[in-house]
């Protein structure tokens, strides 16, 4: 049970992508580049903050990679278990689970994904047999995601494809600093973008 839950946490989704074109048409950007003289299209008052030169390389080698990756992974599980990375992501979650279960809105938390959107995903797995809705007897309006025996044995035939897929796609090309500076990044960048505040705009609470 813990082969599955612990290799594919190396393969958390990656965030979405925003901005427009610059100097390669294909790719996206963070902002357009100031004019010959070094005009700038204002926002009110305030002068944007465009990206430097290393910004905007910085930029754009995350976004290709971030890009890059998603699709390499859905193709993998695709071809593998005929699910898409998020799908397989949350069967992990769910059999690292007490007793392979968790509440639908702990389960959208930890997903990073709206509620629809995981109703949706949850929905999807039901019908191919790999997970199971259930109330929650202490909360009407609860319910329970709850991985299947058939849920479990999916994961155990497409973890090991799953986990060389990451291992290929990522740790085999970075040295070990390498690798911790990458999750202190990206843990650095997560928590930025989870504002603990009450009224925060999180895509679990919508």
């Amino acid at each position: 049970m813990d082969q599955p839950s612990t290799s594919a946490r190396n393969a958390a989704p990656l965030s979405d992508r925003t901005a427009p074109a610059a100097s390669d048409r294909s790719a996206p950007t963070a902002a357009p580049a100031p004019g010959p003289a070094g005009a700038t299209a204002p926002r009110g008052d305030a002068e944007p903050r465009w990206l430097g030169e290393e910004e905007q390389r910085t930029w754009l080698a995350y976004v290709h990679a971030s890009t890059l990756l998603e699709d390499y992974l859905d193709r993998q599980l695709q071809r593998d278990a005929g699910m898409p990375h998020l799908y397989y992501a949350l069967l992990v979650q769910l059999s690292a689970a007490p007793r392979r279960r968790m509440r639908m809105t702990e389960l959208a938390r930890s997903s990073k994904i709206t509620r629809s959107r995981l109703s949706h995903a949850i929905a999807r797995l039901e019908r191919s047999g790999w997970v199971r809705r259930e109330d929650c007897p202490t909360d009407k309006r609860g319910q329970f995601a709850i991985l299947t025996d058939g849920g479990y044995e999916v994961l155990q035939h497409t973890a090991p494809g799953h986990v060389e897929a990451v291992r290929q796609a990522v740790f085999d090309r970075l040295t070990p600093a390498q690798q911790k500076s990458l999750g202190e990044i990206m843990r650095i960048v997560a928590e930025g973008l989870q504002p603990k505040e009450a009224g925060a705009d999180l895509p679990w609470l919508r």
